[in-house]
């Protein structure tokens, strides 16, 4: 099996389908929102600050992700970073390492869209144990902050390249 993670942009017509059809499990959706709602902030505005990302699995987009940049950097994040949003598993391929996938390939993903970063961030809901550990499991780190997020205290990680 292939499997990479590539720009929202290189995706064929049916493949962009596939990615509408991602759907999370109803209790994710406060942490990483659906796709539609990924999908309307990469493609309403079009800019060069949010890139959208997919993890191909023998060419079957199973995951997706945004990165953001100014001018759309979150208020919260260092301008020499990009932050990770909305990174969200198709619950038909949930367990099968594709969130893994997706942490290992970004750092060289992230670099290659945005060559000037020096890190990534994202802000993660303090309550969201699984999503804290998968982090940190891949080198993410607190930044020891919290802070009063959309549903509740939210922290910061980072990854330093």
């Amino acid at each position: 099996m292939t499997i990479r993670l590539v720009p929202y942009e290189t995706l064929d017509a049916c493949q962009r389908q596939q990615v509408e059809a991602i759907e999370v499990h109803h209790e994710q959706i406060k942490f990483s929102g659906d796709i539609h709602g990924a999908l309307h902030t990469l493609l309403s505005k079009p800019g060069p600050g949010v890139k959208g990302f997919a993890l191909l699995a023998d060419d079957i987009p199973v995951a997706f992700l945004l990165l953001k940049r100014p001018p759309v950097l979150p208020a919260w994040a260092d301008e020499h970073s990009a932050t990770l949003h909305a990174l969200q598993v198709d619950q038909r391929h949930q367990g099968k390492g594709y969130g893994k996938a997706c942490l290992q390939a970004l750092p060289d993903v992230a670099r290659q869209a945005f060559p000037e970063i020096r890190a990534l961030e994202l802000s993660v809901d303090a309550d969201n144990e699984a999503a804290i550990a998968l982090y940190a499991k891949f080198g993410w780190v607190d930044s020891g902050e919290a802070y009063k997020g959309r549903i509740g205290y939210e922290r910061r990680m980072g990854l330093i390249f």
